[in-house]
């Protein structure tokens, strides 16, 4: 190992901040830049957005839909090739957690407030305006499902899994800092201490802030609604950004208080109560009608798989599907991916690659097919049998979808009620655990660092979230989304190559020390036979004399 491999870029700071000024200042005036020139346009701001949400998708959709699938076949090519046996942290490292508790973990890393805001708007949403099918048709209903399922499926997953390995691989076997700019020292080698590592943390963190802001964004717009539904007040911007304060709030006492007696114990409550949720559902709603639907929108999911993930409406007139759903989400998931991939990889020392990748892409992808088959298989059920019309609803205002369908079952004030505590505590985990991400690499790979720190960060991106709500709404989060997921995209496709040349190396050292090993057996094996030897000789020439 070299000495750059041990170096860690230089930290400057006291008991309250404790920084990499190259990565901490440059991200703090970019966001503070949008912050201000959103609030100053006003109005502007939001035509800005959503031109370019609309010229980035024009331009840039089949580079996503491209990518994305690239990382699906790395992610495989990783599992299944000769690298699939290398151990994260070593030969002789062992898991940290045991396989169910990690499973447990890697579940909650994807469960949040995406699920809860889309879990029935989506395949509802996708029944009124099938992107493969007329409407009305059987094939509609198919497609409801169908798409869902590929928006978060296998690619999101694999997006995780690419980044959480690369991490986790040249932190605990190359022993670098769990930062960014690590993961491509096999390309930049001493350079990723230079301002072309500051540039790849700074990408990193502009990305993981304007995910988080899309996150709290819609969680926010999900719990106003539900206080619409619930107590009668009006969901409007104002309402929401009062959510965003407030929740924010919450997090910083939350960091204040730490890892282990704050978000830990917030995770166990938003997993338990998300089971109740879920086994609410199964038990009160059409249970034989969401278990078939899991296994046969599974069955389609397969089936389409290759058409669906190479779609890119060439051939279509009106592209807007594809900038309003599958652009967004592959650049949200990518968008994310330093927070998630950054909490994955922190979990799982000790895991084979191939342990690895097959854990991140298959567990959380089968639960949350589950999830959406429940959630999104019962609002079908109600809406095929004429039970509600919970598809116009959806129309109406998406933010209300479940709360909708919650009112269709006994106990739904305390359901709703219960709904909405459930988004806010997934929003203050989303707030403090991005924030940990955040200032791991502005600090420049601190993964401890001083509470005051994380502080600032969770109140910038309720910031962030709440001016962007105020500057254009949903769409501009999307917008931001997408901005910034174009160029780390790139980013993502070098980490891709850069993660096979570390493993590479890994795997011709393992190689290497086997040999040694089987020399320095051999060699031992030859020395006791020698040894054995020379001790029987003089007992024979005594023999030998004797006789004579």
């Amino acid at each position: 190992m070299s000495k750059a491999e041990k170096k860690t870029p230089l930290k400057k700071g006291n008991k309250y901040f404790m920084i990499h000024g190259p990565v901490f200042w440059p991200a703090v005036i970019l966001i503070t830049i949008l912050i201000v020139g959103t609030l100053w346009l006003g109005d502007t701001a939001e035509a800005w957005f959503n031109a370019a949400r609309e010229g980035i998708t024009d331009w840039g959709s089949w580079l996503f839909v491209a990518c994305v699938n690239i990382f699906v076949g790395f992610s495989l090519y990783f599992a299944f090739s000769k690298y699939g046996n290398i151990r994260l942290g070593g030969e002789d490292a062992k898991p940290d957690f045991s396989k169910m508790a990690w499973f447990a973990m890697l579940f909650s890393a994807g469960m949040g407030i995406g699920l809860m805001f889309f879990a029935v708007a989506e395949p509802m949403w996708h029944l009124l305006y099938p992107p493969h099918a007329e409407v009305g048709s059987v094939q509609s209903y198919r497609d409801a499902m169908g798409v869902t399922f590929l928006h978060w499926g296998l690619h999101a997953w694999a997006v995780y899994a690419v980044v959480g390995l690369s991490l986790a691989f040249f932190a605990f076997n190359r022993k670098l800092p769990l930062s960014f700019r690590s993961v491509f020292y096999p390309l930049l080698g001493d350079r990723i201490n230079s301002w072309i590592g500051d540039v790849i943390d700074v990408l990193a963190v502009l990305a993981t802030v304007f995910g988080l802001a899309t996150s709290l964004g819609l969680g926010a717009a999900q719990a106003g609604a539900g206080m619409e539904f619930v107590f009668g007040l009006e969901n409007n911007t104002f309402l929401q950004v009062i959510i965003i304060i407030v929740v924010t709030a919450v997090a910083v006492v939350s960091v204040a208080l730490g890892v282990q007696k704050g978000v830990k114990v917030l995770s166990e409550f938003n997993i338990r109560l998300a089971g109740l949720f879920l086994l609410f559902i199964l038990i009160l709603g059409p249970t034989l009608f969401i278990l078939g639907t899991f296994i046969q929108s599974l069955g389609y999911y397969v089936q389409t798989f290759a058409e669906y993930s190479t779609w890119v409406e060439v051939f279509e007139e009106d592209g807007s599907f594809m900038s309003t759903w599958t652009v967004f989400y592959w650049a949200w998931w990518i968008s994310w991916s330093p927070y998630v991939g950054m909490f994955i990889a922190r979990i799982s020392r000790g895991r084979t690659v191939r342990e690895f990748v097959l854990g991140v892409l298959i567990v959380p992808t089968t639960v949350t097919f589950f999830w959406m088959s429940s959630f999104g298989g019962t609002a079908l059920f109600l809406e095929t049998m004429g039970i509600a019309e919970i598809a116009s609803a959806v129309e109406a205002d998406q933010t209300t979808s479940l709360f909708v369908l919650l009112d269709q079952f006994p106990l739904s004030a305390i359901t709703s009620f219960l709904a909405i505590i459930l988004v806010l505590s997934f929003f203050v985990t989303s707030s403090d655990s991005g924030s940990l991400v955040i200032d791991g690499l502005t600090s420049g790979g601190k993964i401890n660092s001083p509470t005051t720190q994380r502080v600032f960060w969770a109140t910038t991106e309720g910031l962030v979230a709440a001016v962007l709500l105020i500057g254009g709404g949903l769409g501009a989060l999307q917008a931001a989304s997408i901005t910034t997921g174009l160029p780390f995209v790139l980013l993502l496709l070098l980490m891709c190559y850069s993660l096979q040349k570390g493993l590479a190396r890994e795997h011709m050292q393992i190689l290497a020390k086997g040999k040694d090993q089987e020399r320095e057996d051999y060699h031992s094996i030859v020395a006791k036979l020698i040894k054995e030897q020379r001790k029987t000789q003089p007992v024979e020439k005594k023999k030998e004399k004797e006789e004579d």
